[in-house]
């Protein structure tokens, strides 16, 4: 018997679907399931090292945490990860394939698809459930032709779909209208639902809303989901720019949010700690007074130095170290801190070389192989452990890297800490989800007697509010008819 299959598609970009996969995958894990989340095609810079040593979008890993799953290239078959406002890196089954740009991409699309329905049948035939989550909306006019993302895939297995709207936003009714309008009548019947997200009020004043929304359109509301505050959740691709206020922080942390940011995720667990202050520092902003300035992973490392250098970042750097700062890059932010980036072979962007900041003794050179591994080891700083994940097509080689950030169970080092030890750079994403690894990191940059923060806890205890809340607030009747699972021993 093959996995039954629900599909959540949003009325917009950052209506709730990833959130209200993750929440259905632990409410069905919970019931005895054997389910696997599904995206076919996604389009973020953050992404995960699966076991097979592939990337996929972070939000999949996310989600096969709420499945009690190691992820895994099916979960996320293709990949996009933006490198200009017109083109991508275009990754399938965990590897890059090319770069393209849209109209490149959409003649591809047909390859594509194959791969996605490739992974579609070995999660059907390895599970009991596949909760799938769509793309952006079903209801792009212009991408309709050849999707396969949202109802291309839906229609192809005939599955069925809810429809998430996020009411905090303004116009839920007209978005949910609207998009069952812009569907073709096969597609309108395959919605067998609506969730709205993200609501805070009286209930009793939304439900003339309800009444009229399921007379409209003749579909039921499966439940409306409320505004839940401080879930420790790894966002898809937005970069989280509200400034969380933290009067008793003692650590001040600034990061540039570079244009091509990849992975920043990385800083969840700051934003978190209790003890750290962390402010992204945006165009045209000035970079405030601090302790530690981070550099993020990027995913066209040149392309954010010279905007760095535009932003004259260089110079702000410089007084920082001056006054005794500390700056920490992390990937593209590790090879920033060098001497020189070096992409002979055009992989991120056109061929050259460019100055980097010179801060560490080292040089790097982007090659067409990416290197993709989960690792374990130790950090230099305080014999701490660290674990992460390296996502990069650089290679660096220099003197500063015979002082390594960390030496890793494979054997190879990885980072480098400057003679000074005020300037440190690592190739190892994820490094701060590691409570000892983030306790030494902060130590180094000043706070001496920090919160022991496990960002790993905090998510799980996240997707476990999430399921608490699917039980609490949807018609969970509707979900195992769907899942066809009113067997199961919960």
């Amino acid at each position: 018997m093959t996995a039954r299959v629900l599909m959540v598609q949003g009325c917009t970009s950052d209506a709730g679907k990833s959130t209200l996969v993750t929440a259905l995958c632990r409410w069905a894990y919970r019931r005895g399931l054997r389910v696997a989340p599904f995206k076919p095609q996604n389009m973020a810079l953050n992404s995960a090292v699966t076991v097979e040593g592939g990337e996929i979008g972070r939000a999949q890993a996310v989600q096969a945490q709420a499945c009690g799953l190691e992820p895994s290239i099916d979960f996320n078959p293709i990949l996009l990860k933006p490198n200009s406002d017109v083109g991508a890196q275009v990754i399938v089954h965990g590897h890059p394939v090319a770069n393209m740009d849209a109209r490149d991409y959409h003649e591809y699309k047909r390859r594509a698809f194959d791969a996605v329905m490739a992974s579609h049948q070995r999660l059907v035939d390895a599970c009991d459930a596949v909760i799938v989550e769509g793309a952006g909306s079903p209801a792009e006019i212009n991408l309709r032709d050849r999707d396969i993302a949202n109802m291309g895939y839906a229609e192809a297995v005939d599955c069925p779909v809810l429809l998430i709207a996020d009411i905090d936003r303004g116009g839920v009714f007209a978005h949910l209208v609207g998009t069952l309008a812009l569907l073709s009548p096969s597609e309108r019947s395959r919605v067998v639902g609506f969730v709205i997200n993200r609501f805070r009020g009286d209930l009793a004043l939304l439900q003339p809303g309800l009444d009229w929304l399921e007379r409209e359109t003749g579909k039921p509301v499966i439940g409306v989901l409320p505004y839940l505050h401080g879930l420790q959740l790894e966002a898809e691709d937005a970069l989280p720019r509200e400034h969380l206020d933290k009067p008793a922080a003692s650590l001040r942390v600034v990061v540039p949010a570079l244009p091509r940011i990849s992975n920043h995720t990385d800083f969840d667990a700051l934003r978190a700690h209790p003890d750290v202050d962390l402010q992204w520092v945006g165009p045209g902003e000035a970079m405030p007074a601090c302790d530690l300035i981070i550099l993020p992973g990027s995913k066209s490392t040149r392309g954010d130095l010279a905007w760095l250098r535009a932003q004259a970042w260089d110079v702000a750097i410089a007084r920082h170290l001056r006054y005794g700062g500390k700056l920490l890059g992390i990937c593209g932010g590790l090879q920033m801190l060098g001497r020189a980036v070096h992409d002979p072979q055009g992989i991120e962007s056109e061929p050259g070389s460019s100055a980097g900041l010179g801060w560490l003794e080292m040089e790097t050179t982007l090659a067409p192989v990416k290197q993709l591994h989960r690792v374990h080891g130790r950090l230099a700083l305080a014999e701490a452990s660290v674990q992460g994940y390296e996502i990069h097509c650089g290679i660096s080689h220099g003197a500063a890297l015979a002082n390594p950030f960390a030496r890793l169970d494979d054997g190879r080092c990885d980072g480098a800490l400057s003679t000074d030890g005020q300037v440190m750079g690592s190739y190892l994403h994820g490094l701060f989800d590691d409570p000892q690894a983030l306790s030494a990191v902060l130590h180094w940059a000043g706070l001496r007697h920090a919160t022991m923060v496990d960002v790993r806890a905090l998510r799980e205890a996240s997707i476990e509010r999430l399921a608490d809340t699917v039980e609490a607030q949807l018609q969970t009747q509707r979900l195992e008819q769907w899942l066809g699972i009113t067997a199961c021993v919960p």
